[in-house]
């Protein structure tokens, strides 16, 4: 075995230096990092807590994939997060994790979504009638609202009602908002505790629990299948023949909720501005959408023969991953290239900097969906792109994720032509890489 070399590390006071623009934006002041000191270094966050950040693809596969058994998620996720989402897939670990991911993982099989996509394509056309034209307007608000009825559409069908839809909704985002502010400002935990911040939120996911409970039970006495989501969830069995028991069930329809509305949502905004910028990828989009509508009313065909949506899609998320960051922890003490890693180390991969490594991709700052015109592409990129994860937590839901995306784009060209209304994408990273200020100009074909 190889020398160890001690990790590169940030102190805690250039961290309190930047804290204010950390709160911001904090990828800046990581990208310096990296620059500086390569691509894994230490950050000091407090005194006797440090966070290891790295954008180096080969650990990260090694945590991930290879070596992912001395892995586990980060109390970011097991309990900041938890108190809010419940013990999910998002948030769970060890049996408990395994035994809900063997459960759950037949209802977002291929066969299963195409199920779902009559529902979700209702879903787009109500929503894209709400965009406006001939002015700039914010396309996130619809994107996200479109992400979030799709969910609780395909998982409710029509149970839910608008005033239930909209709660769950607000509740979802305040907890993501309250979970920020926590993670960026660890140093205000005590007033966050002393003010009743983090009681409120927990109040609200409470709240967001006792309706979800409402609607299942409706659905349990009602006798009726729908063949949604909900069916298939509350139809599974353990190995050992059991059901799911209710409260876990809401845990995992939380998580589908946030995992499911806001990565989405994040993504299409970012995807359309892009087209907005590039005329000849719209262009080759909107062609392809009339080509593919020969097809119709298989959806699953129009999906599967949409290969510059495909491309498109990809690429968006190499330049926009709404997981910009993976947490993990290693369990015992760990040992890979020249680092050595004590047990309970704190590593954040960086997504967003692994997909824009110059290392790693030829004009990496550039919008180029030909990078994925065939399998060899993904191949090839493979080991340094994780839009969805990688290894056996990689998101179950990536299919519905991509199927709604290709409808949605599909959808959005056959309709309208996008313009761009400022020069620049703008970012706000929070839980999730969200856009600021996504503003285009629509007008009708």
């Amino acid at each position: 075995m190889a020398e160890s070399s001690k990790i590169p590390e940030v102190s805690f006071l250039r961290f309190l230096r930047h804290s204010t623009n950390i709160v911001k934006n904090p990828l800046p002041f990581h990208l310096q990092n990296f620059q500086k000191h390569g691509d894994t270094f230490r950050l000091k966050i407090g005194i006797n807590d440090s966070v290891i950040f790295s954008r180096d693809p080969k650990l990260a596969q090694y945590a991930l994939q290879k070596n992912q058994r001395n892995f586990q998620k980060s109390s970011i996720q097991t309990e900041d997060l938890s108190k809010y989402v419940g013990k999910g897939l998002l948030t769970a670990e060890g049996d408990h994790w395994k035994r809900q991911r063997k459960l759950i993982q037949p209802a977002f099989h291929k066969k299963n979504i195409e199920q779902l996509l009559s529902t979700i394509q209702n879903a787009i056309d109500h929503s894209l009638k709400r965009m406006e034209t001939g002015k700039s307007f914010d396309v996130f608000p619809i994107f996200n609202d479109l992400a979030f009825e799709v969910v609780v559409k395909s998982l409710f069908s029509n149970a839910a009602n608008k005033e239930q839809i909209d709660r769950l909704q607000f509740i979802t985002e305040e907890a993501q908002k309250m979970l920020v502010r926590e993670l960026r400002q660890p140093y205000k935990g005590w007033w966050f505790e002393l003010s009743g911040q983090i009681k409120r939120n927990v109040d609200l996911t409470d709240e967001s629990r006792d309706i979800l409970h409402s609607l299942v039970q409706q659905r349990k006495n009602s006798g009726k299948k729908y063949g949604d989501l909900l069916d298939m969830l509350l139809e599974a069995r353990y190995d050992d023949g059991n059901f799911m028991d209710e409260d876990h069930l809401i845990d995992e329809i939380l998580i589908l909720f946030v995992a499911g509305h806001e990565t989405t949502s994040n993504a299409l905004s970012f995807m359309t501005q892009l087209l907005a910028h590039h005329q000849d990828w719209q262009d080759k989009l909107r062609a392809e959408a009339a080509g593919v509508d020969e097809f119709r009313p298989d959806l699953m065909k129009v999906i599967s023969s949409a290969s510059i949506a495909g491309q498109i899609i990809e690429e968006s998320l190499r330049l926009y991953p709404p997981a910009y960051f993976i947490d993990r922890v290693n369990i015992e003490k760990d040992h890979f290239g020249q680092y050595e890693f004590e047990p309970g180390s704190n590593l954040l991969f960086s997504v967003y900097e692994m997909h824009r490594h110059p290392d790693y991709w030829e004009r990496p700052e550039e919008f180029d969906p030909s990078r994925f015109e065939d399998q060899a592409g993904l191949k090839k990129y493979s080991s340094f792109y994780f839009p969805f994860g990688a290894g056996p937590r990689k998101c179950i839901g990536n299919n519905f994720a991509m199927y709604e995306m290709i409808l949605v784009l599909l959808s959005l060209v056959r309709k309208y032509k996008i313009e761009p209304v400022k020069e620049e994408i703008e970012i706000k990273p929070l839980i999730t890489l969200k856009p600021q200020n996504a503003c285009v100009r629509f007008s009708r074909i």
